[in-house]
């Protein structure tokens, strides 16, 4: 993979977004419980990071950490898609394939309504790590199987956890898919050479940062992070620059009781801005871009 370091070069593309704003916002809901690596699951390792870092030994059942995934589906989905209704806010799910076989139901649930789902991978890894084509190839299948059972969505985007390996594009390629998220590099989506559309995602702007030590504590460093980040885009794009924000959540993270005001308060933050944005889903982004700028 060959770096690119300058861009657009500060040229960005002149368009306007389909209603004529030059911000778009997309929401992304994570889908990763059940698919994250637990011994309990027949797996050789468990996941670490949690709400705090697991100290069961290597090898051994976590199922302290198991929970705290659990949770997220259990009860932080149902809170967190009762607030989505009630703002009527279109969003993209990144779905695990694991997650969509294990918890079908609640991904059906929250996808109701016209939500689009992603492929988010197998399993909640990178896909770095993949070995071979044929392996990787083998669970890319295996995810768009299980989403499309819990769903009757055929996924057209893509995110994994981490970074892609050097095969995962012209996989996605072959399998019809119309975009990739892995990519933190730009507020503007791009091409790849080999065609595919990249709708830059944010880690910055993501509640991820709550299991983070240098990131947020209460649920207001996040709101204030977000209402930050919206004003200086918004400016950008009064003087003529498009741009796209991202905001990304976890079932598990802010559908803690604790942490549930923050996505309360960015939903009622960007519900004051919706006649200055557009709020779109992200294939809805990457085919936008694709029209505006061929």
């Amino acid at each position: 993979m060959t770096r690119d370091l300058v861009g657009y070069q500060g040229r960005w593309p002149d368009f306007t977004w389909p209603n004529g704003k030059r911000l778009a916002v997309s929401i992304v809901v994570n889908f990763e419980e059940g698919a994250e690596q637990q011994v309990l699951d027949g797996d050789s390792t468990n996941e670490r990071i949690g709400e705090v870092i697991s100290v069961v030994p290597e090898g051994r059942p976590d199922p302290g950490q198991a929970q705290i995934f659990a949770y997220g589906t259990r009860a932080g989905a149902w809170r967190m898609a009762d607030a989505l209704r009630r703002f009527d806010m279109p969003i993209t799910v990144f779905a695990c394939g694991r997650a969509a076989h294990r918890a079908g139901p609640v991904l059906s649930m929250l996808s109701a309504g016209g939500q689009e789902v992603a492929c988010h991978g197998w399993r909640w890894r990178p896909h770095a790590d993949y070995e071979n084509r044929d392996a990787e190839a083998a669970d890319l299948d295996q995810a768009g199987a299980a989403i499309l059972a819990a769903t009757g969505q055929k996924p057209l985007g893509f995110f994994c956890r981490g970074a892609e390996s050097p095969w995962t594009r012209s996989l996605l390629i072959d399998r019809g898919y119309r975009y990739t998220s892995n990519g933190f590099d730009d507020d503007l989506p791009y091409r790849d050479p080999n065609g595919l559309i990249v709708v830059p995602y944010a880690l910055d702007s993501n509640d991820m940062k709550f299991f983070h030590p240098n990131g947020f504590v209460r649920s207001s460093d996040m709101v204030e992070y977000v209402a930050d980040a919206l004003d200086v885009l918004e400016t950008e794009a009064a003087s003529g620059h498009s741009r796209i924000m991202n905001i990304g959540f976890h079932l598990r993270i802010v559908g803690r009781p604790g942490r549930f005001k923050a996505f309360q308060c960015i939903l009622e933050e960007i519900d004051r801005r919706r006649d200055r944005i557009w709020l779109a889903q992200r294939l809805q982004i990457a085919n936008a871009f694709a029209e505006a700028v061929p």
